[in-house]
């Protein structure tokens, strides 16, 4: 009947309740990390490298800059040619055998000089720089993830120490009050001690204020909502044990400085490509061979050899000048990184989120 509805089958209600329990479980375990991101900095780490797309553009540039190389070392695609001669006006016609001659050739050009090795070395140049900005990327971000987890942190033990303080306070004027109504204080006491706790209970105001743009912007960071919540910091971290020393600190950072890592490839893809630009006066060459059919019958081979003239000597000193430019462009950028100046200079910068809570 129409009006009866047929149960489902138990491989099907089996299916389904396996389905919903699978749901029921991730969304569990969905909202239990949620709950736990905040606590301390490790899981905000995973999270970044899980959810940035700042990260996973990087990545897929890096994937495109590796496959580079393959396609500039490649030799050009071979030209094949067919030509029909001797077409009657009267009678056209597109036959091999209805035309007067029928021609196939093939040609395939050759660059000389180390020409194709040297492209593959500058696209390789370029798919290191690729994986440098791709490390530059995560250590930025990592390194304002934890900055903001930083002051997330400070905001939440500051306010505990106010609400602390607050307390004391509260208590203080209930003292200063008592001791008022009995003549043993002067009002003055009551006053002050009501001062202070609008002046707590304005800095409380401003903590959460700070707390709740810092929650939004270490949000902003994982690619999350401005409004996602936040698990209260379990604490500060352990101090090191050992404070590595200035030229410790130093020799880490120019040895690992993927900033250092880009200019190098840069100055190497540079280099190449002015030894590049040297070698484009060299001519490249073009062999070839064709067929020429007649009816149906192959009556003539041909061979042939032909070469570029590198003429236009004006537009090949114009790239020999722009290589050079360019490598000169990237060693001063490596020496500016180097340099004292510039580890002052990003060091005030690094420091600059720190005193813009306080």
């Amino acid at each position: 009947m129409n009006g009866i509805v047929q149960p489902l089958p138990r491989s099907q209600r089996v299916l389904l309740a396996a389905v919903a329990l699978g749901l029921v479980l991730s969304s569990a375990v969905q909202a239990a990390e949620s709950a736990e991101l905040g606590a301390t900095l490790p899981p905000l780490l995973d999270q970044l490298e899980r959810q940035s797309p700042e990260l996973r553009a990087a990545g897929h540039e890096r994937q495109a800059a590796w496959e580079r190389p393959d396609v500039a070392g490649s030799l050009p695609d071979p030209m094949l040619t067919f030509e029909e001669m001797g077409i009657a006006r009267d009678d056209p016609s597109l036959s091999p055998s209805g035309v007067g001659s029928t021609r196939y050739a093939f040609r395939q050009t050759f660059p000389l000089g180390g020409k194709r090795g040297l492209a593959r070395e500058i696209a390789e140049a370029g798919a290191e720089q690729a994986v440098a900005r791709e490390r530059l990327s995560r250590v930025e971000l990592r390194s304002l993830v934890k900055l903001a987890f930083n002051e997330y942190q400070y905001a939440h033990a500051a306010t505990q120490v106010t609400e602390e303080l607050r307390s004391l306070v509260d208590e203080l004027e209930s003292i200063a009050q008592a001791r008022y109504r009995v003549g043993l204080a002067p009002q003055q006491d009551v006053i002050k001690a009501q001062t202070e706790q609008s002046s707590l209970q304005s800095e409380l105001l401003t903590l959460e204020r700070d707390r709740r743009s810092t929650a939004a912007r270490l949000n902003g960071i994982l690619a999350r909502p401005a409004n996602a919540p936040l698990a209260t910091p379990a604490g500060w971290s352990a101090l090191p044990a050992a404070v590595p020393t200035l030229a410790e600190l130093q020799a880490r950072i120019l040895g690992g400085n993927p900033q250092v890592a880009e200019l190098n490839a840069r100055i190497q893809e540079a280099r190449r490509a002015e030894e590049l630009a040297n070698r484009n006066w060299i001519p490249d060459i073009t062999v070839g061979t064709a067929v020429v059919q007649m009816g149906n019958r192959a009556e003539e081979f041909e061979l042939m050899l032909e070469m570029n003239v590198p003429l236009w000597g004006r537009r090949r000193s114009a790239e020999q000048r722009e290589a050079v430019s360019m490598r000169y462009a990237a060693e001063a950028r490596r020496e500016a990184v180097n340099s004292p100046v510039a580890s002052v200079k990003h060091g005030r910068r690094w420091r600059q989120p720190f005193g813009s809570t306080r």
